[in-house]
């Protein structure tokens, strides 16, 4: 088989590693990739949104499966227009994006479904909102762009003077676009969040291993929210009780609802939870893998990605069982100093050669290029996804952190506690 992969992070890097242990691959292609993805799949340079360009290089190729690893392009309906060129691809269609696409929506089948959430208002005017604060809101509150904000459209606000800055910021000056056009006002939840990767086809739901996120960009959970700054998997939290629930009340009344509503849902489903002492809510949905939830689930999966993938297109989920390793697996971000705000890029990364070979041990690019003399240097704010595998996660995280010291570059960037919640369980 040919397969395309589309985006360019550490995500994509995890899914063409993946690909790369089918039998069934012959060549993996990649849009537009990174210097990493570069040393086991040909780069194409096509934009991630450039989809007449990418359904033509699909059918000039004769790819036989697309993976779409972004959620821009799901959400803008690629796989739509692949499709319509009879392609095969792995992915949610444009209608069921939606689930990704806004929080208004998601969070409106939520309450009609009876899925389990925080309470909501939903605003399209800065100034209603104001009033909603200034009229009884219970703080800390969280505010969230309707729409894809890379990860970071997501306020959380102690105080009314906070929220009155992230209206602003959120429905005024825009600062996430049209993304703002609509803001969902969310209660506050406390408790541990997990990350929950599933496999769907429209009617079954097959669960991934759980995982646990580290979004802000400094120790101690303080600073700005990223894309994320490291996870680990599997969740020691994420017990049999609350998966018994999980099951129960959300996965598949979230696979079942989509289908009633006429948006039946094919790919991944990414469930972030929290873990509330009145039980597991649903903090939100994203359409595609995690990253850098990918990075430590997809190196564990013992089954083919390819006839997962496959089975999700075919409606024949039900026919498959998905299978772990017994480990674990912890993913350290190497980030550019500055992230998310402001980091320069070009520099050199040397060391990227002692991860060939090793065993357990991975080095996933996600902001990385090659460069005219054929070396490789930074190329974004997340630059490096270092992850471990290890018997347990104390084990993986040692390693993973070990690992971090083999590779270098100018302005090099970590937060030094993922997963120092795991010595807590």
């Amino acid at each position: 088989m040919k397969v395309l992969i589309v985006g360019s992070g550490g995500r994509e890097h995890a899914i063409a590693v993946s690909a790369a242990r089918s039998s069934r691959v012959d060549h993996i292609y990649c849009a537009p990739g990174n210097a990493g993805i570069a040393q086991i799949a040909e780069c194409v340079p096509i934009g991630a949104m450039e989809f007449e360009k990418l359904t033509a290089f699909a059918k000039e190729a004769q790819v036989d499966l697309v993976i779409v690893g972004m959620d821009d392009p799901l959400v803008g309906g690629l796989v739509d227009a692949l499709e319509a060129e009879g392609i095969r691809a792995f992915g949610p269609r444009k209608n069921a994006a939606v689930l990704e696409g806004s929080k208004v929506f998601s969070k409106d089948l939520m309450k009609k479904y009876h899925i389990p959430t925080a309470a909501y208002e939903v605003f399209t005017q800065a100034d209603e909102a104001l009033e909603y604060l200034h009229s009884g809101a219970k703080f800390p509150v969280v505010l969230k762009a309707d729409g894809l904000a890379l990860g970071k459209g997501v306020l959380i606000c102690n105080t009314l003077e906070e929220a009155e800055e992230g209206v602003c910021a959120i429905m005024t000056e825009r600062k996430f676009g049209s993304a703002g056009n609509r803001m969902v006002i969310e209660e506050f939840l406390t408790g541990r969040e997990v990350s929950v990767l599933s496999f769907v086809d429209g009617k079954t739901i097959r669960i991934m291993s759980s995982a646990q996120d580290h979004k802000r960009a400094q120790d101690g959970d303080r600073g700005l929210n990223t894309g994320g700054m490291g996870t680990f998997s599997p969740s020691p939290f994420y017990t049999k009780e609350v998966d018994e629930y999980c099951r129960k009340y959300i996965y598949q009344a979230t696979v079942d609802a989509m289908a009633a509503e006429g948006r039946p849902f094919k790919g991944v489903i990414f469930f972030g939870l929290m873990l509330t002492p009145d039980g597991p809510r649903v903090l939100e949905y994203n359409a595609r893998f995690g990253d850098p939830e990918a990075q430590v689930v997809l190196p564990r999966m013992k089954n083919d990605l390819i006839d997962v993938c496959e089975a999700c297109i075919d409606g024949t989920l039900d026919e498959m069982e998905l299978q772990f390793e017994d480990s674990a697996a912890v993913c350290v971000v190497l980030a550019s100093d500055g992230y998310p705000l402001k980091y320069e890029k070009g520099l050199p990364i040397t060391g990227l050669e002692n991860f060939d070979g090793r065993e357990d041990y991975y080095c996933f690019h996600a902001g990385t290029r090659l460069a005219a003399d054929g070396s490789v240097v930074t190329n974004g704010g997340r630059v490096l996804g270092i992850t471990a595998k290890g018997a347990d996660l104390q084990e993986a995280r040692k390693k993973a952190y070990d690992a971090t010291a083999w590779v270098s570059f100018a302005n090099k960037y970590m937060r030094h506690d993922i997963g120092k919640a795991i010595d807590e369980a």
